[in-house]
């Protein structure tokens, strides 16, 4: 059981600018997005190079816990130096990170919550890994294996296609559903509810 006063910190993994803001790979920033609304609150540079935006999650009351969500700002393959300043910044154990991310051998839109882990070659949880140890927690957000024989890098540096755009409101509002549940209900509750 984690402790109820620390703050949690929750980062949506992808790349600054917008010519990647619709791509598969920046997901974690789509939900970033819908929590931030959800707290209430605008991104805000921070001196870590990330945005970042702080409030409360979970129904109002004792329940409610401190949260920072955060976008880092440095390219996805470096989300650890801003994932670690901000960690530091903020007194947040490790055991209270949360990273949202896009995963290939998971189903388009399909959830997986977990604590620890491997990279699977995602170049976001490798940095986060190198500078955090890998005992934090991930959302991971199918996205689904390319077609044919269309490279990975270019599939994820792609934009959802208009099929999958059509239920990709829902999706991110489930993942920030299942993120809230995890920092409020904790781990088994948030899988046995958003696992698939």
């Amino acid at each position: 059981m984690t402790d109820e006063v620390s703050p949690w910190l929750v980062v949506g993994l992808g790349n600054p600018g917008p010519e990647y803001a619709g791509n598969r790979h920046n997901v974690g920033f789509m939900v970033a997005d819908l929590l931030a609304d959800r707290m209430g609150g605008r991104f805000k540079a921070h001196k870590s190079r990330a945005q970042v935006v702080e409030g409360r999650l979970g129904a109002p009351g004792p329940a409610s816990r401190r949260v920072i969500v955060a976008k880092p700002m440095s390219f996805m393959n470096l989300s650890g130096g801003p994932t670690t300043a901000l960690r530091d910044f903020y007194k947040v154990p490790v055991g209270h990170v949360i990273a949202i991310h896009d995963e290939l051998d998971i189903d388009h839109g399909a959830l997986r919550l977990k604590l620890g882990g491997g990279d699977n070659g995602h170049n976001g949880l490798k940095s986060i890994t190198k500078s955090l140890g890998p005992d934090y927690f991930r959302v991971r957000f199918g996205i689904g294996r390319p077609p044919g024989r269309m490279d990975v890098a270019a599939f994820v540096l792609k934009d959802f296609s208009a099929s999958e755009r059509k239920e990709l409101d829902y999706f991110v509002d489930r993942a920030a559903d299942a993120v809230e549940t995890l920092i409020v209900d904790g781990l088994e509750r948030a899988q046995s509810t958003y696992n698939s």
